[in-house]
This record gives C-alpha cells, structure tokens and sequence, in this order.
C-alpha cells in the first residue's frame, strides 16, 4: 500500500432516497367535465381527451362530482343502459382527481369578465390558482383560458 493511499479520506457512502421518476413529472392539470366524460362515457373525444390526462396529475374544482353525476342522469334518460351508466360512474371513482374548493368571489368575476357560467369560471380559477394548463373541450371555456392563462407569468 502506497503512502499517498493509506492518507486518503475516508470513502462517504451517500444514500439518496427518492419517490419513483413518475412522481418526479406528473406535471398538473385541471380537467372540465367535458374532457372527463368524453373518457367515461366512450365519446368520440375519448382518445384526444386521454392524450391530455395521460401521466399528469389530475385536479378540478369540487363540482366535478356534480357534474358527472349530471351528465350519467342526461345519458341515462337518453337511452344509455343503466349498466354502462353504473360502469363509467364505477370507473370515475376509482380515479385519481384532487378535488379543490374554489374562492367564490374570484369565480364570480373571472365568469364576468369572460361570460362563462359560475360552473366555468370554476374550472378557470383553479387553473390560474394552480399555474396549470386547462384541457376543455368547450370552446367558450378554453378561449377564457387562453386569454387568461396566457397572460400569466
């Protein structure tokens, strides 16, 4: 052993515990009813509308489960079998969506400023609460986003 290794400093061993890579770079995105029934509900939307939720982490306002459970009762009375209703609802509570409250106030003038509904607005406040992108399929709503979340920095 030569002289110059003996007065090496002790190895250190560093562990560095962290979450698996897909926790690392799910970035967020707030999703409307509309991108979250197209899936539910077998529309023709359903593949774009999986693209757009695909690996990211899924947020939306409280209504959402107001919503969904809206359009399950407008697909029923249309005709939809009570058993792919009971099967989609099935399978939009086993998904992963944090659900928000929302500040009312700022709902009620994002929805003035951009004549949405207060169900809309929603949707946009949470998006510019969360500096995340909005998926919608409603052009109203996603003009708004653009408009509004474009001028975020």
């Amino acid at each position: 052993m030569s002289a110059a290794s003996s007065d090496a400093a002790p190895r250190l061993h560093i562990f560095l515990a962290e979450p698996p890579a897909v926790y690392l770079t799910r970035p967020p995105v707030v999703l409307d009813c509309s991108v979250l029934c197209s899936v539910l509900f077998q529309e023709a939307a359903r593949a774009e509308a999986l693209r757009h939720m695909s690996g990211k982490d899924l947020h939306a306002p409280m209504l959402l489960d107001h919503e969904v459970a809206n359009v399950a009762v407008r697909k029923q009375r249309q005709g939809l079998p009570a058993e792919s209703v009971a099967f989609a609802l099935s399978v939009y509570a086993s998904q992963q969506i944090t659900l928000h409250r929302t500040d009312t106030a700022a709902q009620v003038n994002l929805a003035l400023q951009y004549g949405l509904s207060g169900y809309d607005a929603a949707y946009l406040w949470l998006a510019a609460e969360l500096k995340a992108p909005l998926v919608t399929f409603d052009a109203k709503l996603g003009q708004a986003a653009l408009q509004h979340l474009g001028g975020m920095k």
